[in-house]
This record gives C-alpha cells, structure tokens and sequence, in this order.
C-alpha cells in the first residue's frame, strides 16, 4: 500500500512496501509491523503497554488500525 499522492487515509496509516521489513504491513513512517499490536493484545497486553513498548507507534495510528480492521471484518460478515 504505497502512498500516492492524495492517497487514503488507510494508506497513510499502514504500509506495505518490499524495501520496509520484506513488505511485511507496518504502521506508516516506522519499521514496526502490525501484527506485533494484535501479538500484544492477543497475550492479553494492553493497548498502552505496546505504545510505550513502540514509541515510534502513535495512538491514532493504532485505533484508526483497530477501526480499519473492525470495518473489514463487519463487511465480510455481512457478504457471507
């Protein structure tokens, strides 16, 4: 997800790129890979500890991340 110019918000938030972590999706502007923010919550670690842990990482990026994946996933329960 490469930002173009006057791209989505979506794009600004999480990159894919080959050149960043093997094109593993990370938050936009770090080499911190999303998955690492749903590891955490999955461990049952708070949204806050992963922030102080990925400084690099800001809030608004995670919940809009959090938001983007709640939309996905409502909108393939609603195609099924």
């Amino acid at each position: 997800c490469r930002r173009p110019k006057g791209g989505t918000m979506q794009e600004r938030i999480v990159l894919a790129d080959p050149n960043i972590q093997g094109g593993t999706p990370v938050f936009a502007g770090t080499r911190v890979p999303v998955k690492n923010l749903f590891d955490y919550l999955a461990a049952g670690e708070t949204l806050d500890s992963f922030l102080l842990d990925f400084p690099s990482v800001d809030r608004t990026k995670v919940l809009a991340t959090l938001e983007m994946t709640k939309q996905a996933l409502n909108a393939n329960a609603h195609s099924a």
